[in-house]
C-alpha cells in the first residue's frame, strides 16, 4: 500500500467515525434541541406593522445567544438595516454570525427567518398558538415549523458538528437568521449590501422549504415568483341609500366582485393576457390528486381549479389569489351603495417570467376590465422574482447523498407553489455562490394557517441530513470540491 492510499484510508476512517459521533450525539441532544424550539416558539415574534416589535427584538436576542453558546463563532451580532431609503426607517433584526475558513476549505452559509406569520383568531387553534404543544408526534405552535425550526436544525447540526471536530473544524460558516421573511423581506437586499464581505459562501443553505412526505425529503430546485397589492374599485364620492339608488347607481362592491370575476376562467385558470407558464411538464398519478385533495383539505364533492397536470398547476403556472377584503362585517352591513372597496390581491408567478413584468400585466387586465367606469387604484405592491436551481453542481449532489443518508431515502427534486422571494437578491449578490433550498415542513405542517405543526421526525432526520452534509464539505477543500 501506497503512502497516498494510506492516508486516504485514514482520513476516511476517520470521516466515518466523526460521522458516526454525529449520529450518536445528535440523537442523544434532540431533547434538548426540542426543547430550545419550544423556547423560541414561545415568543410571539410576528414582524408585520400592526404587531409589538419588542417580541421580534427580544426573538432576535434569543437566537442570537443560542448560536453563540455554541462557540463555534467568531463573532454573534444582532443587526438591522434600513428597511425604506426615503424614511431612513430600519428593518427588524436579523441574527449574523460568523466563522472564517481554514485551510483552504469552503465556506457555507445557513439561512432560516425567526420571525413568524400572524396568529389569527385563537380560537381557530386546538391550543394556544403561543404555547407550544406535542399531540402524536407533531410539536404545534406558530413558528413551530416555519421557521423557527429552520433556525433550530441549523443550531443543532452546527452543534453536532463542533461536537465531532471541536477546534479542528476548517469548514467556514455563516449563519444569517433573518427577522422579516414574513413581512415581505423588505431591508434583506439593504442587508446584504451592507454586510456583503460577512456573508459571502460558496454554498446557501435556504432552510424555508417543504419534503414530499413526513418519509421523504426533498430539495426544492423550482419557485415561483410573487406579486402581491392593495386594489381600490371606486365608483361613488360617498356612500347612498341602496334603496333610493340602487338599481342605476353603480356600488363599489359589486364592481370589485365583477372585476376579480375577470380574473379567473370558467375552470378557475388564471385568465391574464402576459402571465406566461414555464414550460415544465410535471407527470401526475392518481396518488397526487388524492394526497392533493388530503392536503389542501377539500371539502368533500370540491374539485381542484385549473387544466393540465396538477403539480404544474401548482409548480408552473401562475396563480391568483384574493387573500383579502374590506368590506363591512355582515353583522354591521347597512343599507348602503358603498363608494369605495379595497381588496388584497396575492399572485404566484411561474418560474421564468420577470415578476415586474407580471404586475404590468396584472394592472393592464384590471383597468381594462373595471366595470361602469370605476375608478381603479393599485397600491403598496411587493414583487418577489422566481427562481430555478442549477442542478448541475457539487453542491446539489451532496445535498442529495446526504439526505439519502439521513432520511435512508432517495430525495425527490420537486418545486413548490410559494415564493422565497429575497433568494433573487442572494443571486444578484453572490451570482458564484450554490444555492441549496431545504426544510423541515410536510404535507400536513399547515405553515401560515392555524394548528401549524412540525413532525418530529422530519426535524431529527433534516438535522442529521444538515450535519452529515457539513461534516462531508469539512472534509474536502474547495478544489477538491470543484474538480
Amino acid at each position: 500500500m501506497t503512502d497516498e492510499q494510506g492516508t486516504s484510508d485514514s482520513q476516511s476512517t476517520r470521516s466515518g467515525d466523526r460521522e458516526t459521533g454525529i449520529r450518536t450525539s445528535l440523537a442523544g441532544a434532540l431533547p434538548a434541541t426540542i426543547a430550545d424550539l419550544t423556547d423560541l416558539v414561545r415568543l410571539p415574534s410576528v414582524s408585520w406593522d400592526a404587531f409589538d416589535p419588542a417580541n421580534v427584538a427580544a426573538s432576535a436576542k434569543a437566537v442570537a445567544a443560542l448560536f453563540e453558546a455554541t462557540g463555534v463563532f467568531e463573532a454573534v451580532d444582532v443587526k438591522q438595516a434600513v428597511a425604506n431609503e426615503q424614511t431612513g426607517e430600519l428593518g427588524q433584526p436579523a441574527v449574523l454570525a460568523t466563522r472564517p475558513a481554514r485551510n483552504g476549505r469552503p465556506t457555507v452559509l445557513l439561512y432560516a427567518h425567526h420571525d413568524v406569520q400572524p396568529p389569527g383568531d385563537d380560537a381557530d387553534w386546538d391550543s394556544p398558538p403561543f404555547e407550544p404543544t406535542v399531540r402524536g408526534d407533531r410539536l404545534y405552535g406558530r413558528g413551530a415549523a416555519d421557521d423557527k425550526a429552520g433556525v433550530v436544525s441549523h443550531l443543532a447540526a452546527v452543534r453536532g458538528l463542533h461536537e465531532a471536530y471541536g477546534d479542528d473544524l476548517d469548514l467556514g460558516l455563516v449563519v444569517f437568521i433573518e427577522g422579516e421573511e414574513e413581512f415581505g423581506s423588505r431591508s434583506f437586499a439593504s442587508f446584504l449590501d451592507q454586510n456583503r464581505d460577512a456573508l459571502a459562501a460558496d454554498v446557501i443553505i435556504v432552510a424555508d422549504s417543504d419534503n414530499w412526505n413526513v418519509d421523504t425529503p426533498s430539495l426544492t430546485i423550482s419557485l415561483r415568483g410573487n406579486v402581491t397589492f392593495r386594489l381600490t374599485v371606486s365608483t361613488l364620492e360617498h356612500a347612498s341609500h341602496s334603496g333610493m339608488f340602487g338599481g342605476a347607481a353603480p356600488d363599489a362592491m359589486m364592481a370589485m366582485i365583477r372585476l376579480l370575476a375577470t380574473l379567473h376562467t370558467a375552470d378557475g385558470s388564471v385568465a391574464v393576457a402576459g402571465l406566461t407558464e414555464s414550460g415544465e411538464t410535471v407527470p401526475e398519478s392518481a396518488d397526487d390528486v388524492a394526497d392533493f385533495e388530503r392536503d389542501a383539505a377539500l371539502l368533500p364533492g370540491v374539485t381542484p381549479i385549473g387544466s393540465g397536470p396538477l403539480l404544474s398547476r401548482l409548480w408552473a403556472k401562475p396563480a391568483i389569489t384574493i387573500t383579502g377584503i374590506d368590506a363591512p362585517s355582515v353583522a354591521n352591513a347597512s343599507n348602503t351603495l358603498l363608494p369605495k372597496v379595497s381588496a388584497r390581491l396575492s399572485a404566484r408567478i411561474a418560474p421564468g417570467q420577470d415578476a415586474r413584468e407580471a404586475l404590468e400585466a396584472i394592472e393592464t387586465h384590471l383597468r381594462a376590465n373595471a366595470p361602469f367606469g370605476a375608478h381603479i387604484d393599485i397600491s403598496d405592491t411587493d414583487t418577489g422574482q422566481p427562481f430555478l436551481v442549477d442542478t448541475s453542481g457539487w453542491a446539489v449532489a451532496a445535498a442529495k447523498q446526504a439526505m439519502a443518508d439521513g432520511w435512508g431515502v432517495e430525495p425527490m427534486e420537486t418545486g413548490i407553489g410559494g415564493s422565497i422571494p429575497f433568494i433573487s437578491d442572494l443571486v444578484r449578490v453572490f451570482p458564484d455562490a450554490q444555492i441549496l433550498v431545504t426544510g423541515v415542513e410536510d404535507p400536513d405542517t399547515r405553515a401560515h394557517s392555524p394548528n401549524e405543526s412540525l413532525h418530529l421526525g422530519v426535524f431529527k432526520r433534516a438535522i442529521l441530513t444538515e450535519a452529515l452534509l457539513l461534516s462531508r464539505l469539512a472534509e474536502q477543500t474547495l478544489a477538491e470540491l470543484s474538480e
